[in-house]
């Protein structure tokens, strides 16, 4: 069963509103085991929704509208729909008692023009709003299921899951089975070069699908399948997620949703292992990533911000002779990254110490180019090591990019110590 999801709104067109119903209902409708397969945004003009109307009964078995059923003029939604399907509207007595009641027990007078929010289409079944005043409705007509919401997602969502969704089920599911999906979680590879790594399997695709995502410095494969069961779809999943794991061993770090740097935390907190950073062209970036996470203080000590070479010099005892003269490596260098992690580690006396320098730009530094980086990574009685970065993308990109990369660094050499506290669900090499 296919869906088409109609976001009516000028605001969403102007930019001014961000269409975040549209995320909500597709992963609702794929729970369910309805293909979204169109979002249209549609602004406050009844000629243009009516001919949205008719090119999404060309082509969905489900149009959701959501935004357009407010008390004000440009709120047109049941009215554009009932013209494109030759009905009528009128008020529902329930509903516009919900709305008078909401104005007498605020002791307000109730403007005539609050009563266009009890409107329901003729043969429909009202949606209460348990929020708003605006009443949605859901029907059926010429094997099409037609779904109204408001555009407030505080409105929408629970109405949503509390009425649109049981009639879904009642009315127009009685045959399908519902979408399971895995997310697998990789880093340390790019979404071109995992796809490139994927793509035999890929292209071999049909139950279970794989999708990947790409965020800043992570990718996210997607696998889902259609069972008229859990049990039954992750037996199928199971065994795509292993044929995928056996192509990227190093790179897949968890077979659920959680971020790298969540996983780490939770790992050496458990494994009673302390990390400390200290950071330059990232500004303090790795430190938040890290404390964000809830626990994170039992694993981390703290770190320095040492942006200037004044502070690497007195606070982690870089030698003046690594970051000034003629014939010094200078602050962006391996050099300088591998004293940074072994200083902050030994300040801090922690298991494992972290380090970046590097250019994030916009401009050269040292003559050296925006995006090179260098990352150290030091452990308690090993030898320490530094990566060489070379990253493109705004100043922002280059800095986020380089702390998911460190912590991908670090999440292998945690792998190599074969820590075995993970997080429950989480894949481990």
């Amino acid at each position: 069963m296919k869906a088409e999801i109609i976001a009516v709104g000028t605001e969403l067109l102007l930019g001014q509103i961000v269409n975040s119903n549209a995320q909500f209902l597709s992963v609702e409708l794929a729970a369910l085991g309805i293909d979204v397969y169109f979002q249209t945004v549609v602004g406050d003009n009844s000629s243009r929704l009516q001919e949205a109307i008719k090119i999404a009964q060309s082509r969905a078995d489900v149009i959701l509208f959501t935004g357009g059923i407010g008390p004000t003029e440009d709120d047109l939604t049941k009215d554009a729909l009932a013209a494109a399907l030759g009905r009528t509207v009128h008020i529902d007595q329930l509903a516009m008692d919900h709305v008078q009641r909401f104005f007498d027990e605020r002791k307000i007078v109730m403007t005539e023009n609050n009563r266009k929010q009890a409107l329901i289409i003729e043969g429909t079944t009202p949606l209460p709003n348990e929020i708003g005043l605006a009443v949605g409705i859901a029907f059926a007509q010429d094997n099409k299921y037609y779904i109204v919401l408001p555009g407030p997602p505080r409105e929408m969502k629970p109405m949503f899951t509390d009425q649109a969704k049981p009639w879904l089920q009642q009315h127009a599911l009685t045959d399908e089975m519902p979408i399971y999906s895995k997310m697998l979680k990789f880093a340390g590879i790019g979404e071109s070069l995992l796809e490139d790594k994927l793509i035999d399997l890929i292209h071999s695709q049909t139950d279970p699908t794989i999708a990947p995502y790409a965020k800043e410095g992570e990718v996210t494969v997607r696998i889902s399948t259609k069972a008229p069961s859990e049990r039954e779809a992750m037996k199928k999943l199971e065994v795509m997620e292993q044929k995928i794991k056996e192509i990227l061993p190093e790179h897949m770090y968890a077979n659920i949703d959680v971020p790298l740097e969540q996983l780490i935390v939770d790992w050496m907190a458990d494994a009673g292992l302390t990390l400390s950073a200290a950071e330059s062209c990232t500004g303090g970036l790795l430190m938040e990533s890290i404390t964000n996470v809830p626990g994170s203080a039992t694993m981390f000590a703290g770190g320095i911000v040492c942006y200037s070479n004044d502070m690497k010099k007195k606070l982690l005892n870089v030698p003046s002779a690594l970051l000034e003269g003629k014939d010094a490596p200078g602050a962006v260098s391996r050099e300088v990254a591998e004293v940074l992690a072994d200083q902050v580690r030994m300040i801090a006396d922690t298991d494992f110490g972290l380090s970046v320098t590097g250019v994030a730009g916009p401009g050269y530094s040292e003559r050296k180019p925006v995006g090179l980086v260098f990352v150290g990574l030091a452990e308690r009685g090993r030898k320490t090591e530094v990566y060489e970065l070379n990253l493109k993308g705004t100043r922002e990109n280059i800095r986020l990019r380089t702390v998911k990369a460190l912590l991908y660094r670090l999440w292998r050499r945690l792998e190599e110590r074969k820590v075995e506290t993970p997080l429950e669900g989480t894949v481990l090499q």
